[in-house]
């Protein structure tokens, strides 16, 4: 039996092989498939506003509803790290506000957060810290930042914006995260990331000398209808569940469901 994956325990992974592993999901079935994988964290997701709510963005989802969600994966009692998202405009007014919403997520049964932003973001991580809540950053491009960016778009590609990203980090590091995301920029930026602060990175669409890297459940399960470029699904699972929701219209259609060994006396 596995041990159960702690904020210590992936802090202390900086560097070490093999890569650490994330992946999303959203719900106690899902969790315990994704837990038996061996995987390091389980990430509740905002993404859950795009590929369950099926909204455009990640702008709209709640804290109560991501409440909801971590909720259900604790119940599936997984030994990965349950890392909760704080959505957006659940942190951004002050660090007060920041940490009664990682409070909220916590006693939900997550046992670390994550949010989004650098320099800008200091003081609230550092407020979660302080009352014992790990945080996860997430830098580069950053979903909950959509209007200011004008879309999902490849960040630190010029001198200005990786000066940036690279102050990102290490205010991320100084602040007191266990972790950090670095969403959708150059390969090359990524690495620098990655050697200049004390933390483990989680690429994603960073290319792949990050510390670790994270999916989308959906993406991975050939479950999403616009998966962004840098995600690669191992399955086709769209496919599988359509093939098997026609197969049974089909029999309700021509009389061959339910049969004889499906029905009652």
């Amino acid at each position: 039996m596995r041990p159960r994956v702690t904020a210590p325990v992936v802090r202390s992974r900086k560097g070490v092989a093999p890569p650490l592993t994330m992946i999303t999901a959203y719900d106690a079935t899902f969790a315990r498939i994704v837990d038996e994988s061996g995987v390091d964290m389980i990430l509740v997701g905002d993404s859950v506003g795009s590929v369950v709510q099926g909204v455009g963005t990640t702008i709209p989802v709640t804290i109560e509803e991501m409440e909801y969600h971590v909720r259900l994966v604790a119940r599936a009692n997984p030994k990965a790290l349950i890392v909760g998202d704080l959505p957006f405009g659940s942190y951004h007014v002050n660090s007060e506000q920041g940490v009664r919403s990682a409070i909220q997520l916590i006693k939900a049964g997550a046992s670390a957060v994550k949010l989004e932003g650098g320099t800008t973001m200091y003081d609230t991580i550092a407020a979660i810290c302080r009352v014992d809540i790990p945080v996860m950053g997430h830098i580069g491009l950053t979903p909950q930042s959509y209007h200011r960016m004008g879309g999902h778009k490849v960040q630190g590609r010029d001198f200005e914006g990786r000066d940036r990203i690279l102050e990102d980090a290490k205010s991320v590091d100084a602040a007191g995260a266990f972790a950090t995301v670095i969403e959708g920029v150059p390969t090359d930026l990524a690495r620098e990331i990655t050697n200049a602060i004390t933390i483990p990175t989680i690429g994603i669409g960073a290319g792949p000398h990050t510390d670790g890297q994270v999916l989308v459940l959906h993406d991975i399960l050939g479950l999403s209808s616009n998966p962004p470029s840098f995600a690669r699904s191992y399955a086709s699972v769209r496919d599988i569940a359509l093939g098997a929701c026609t197969q049974f219209v089909h029999a309700v259609h021509e009389r061959q469901w339910p049969d004889s060994q499906h029905s009652f006396d």
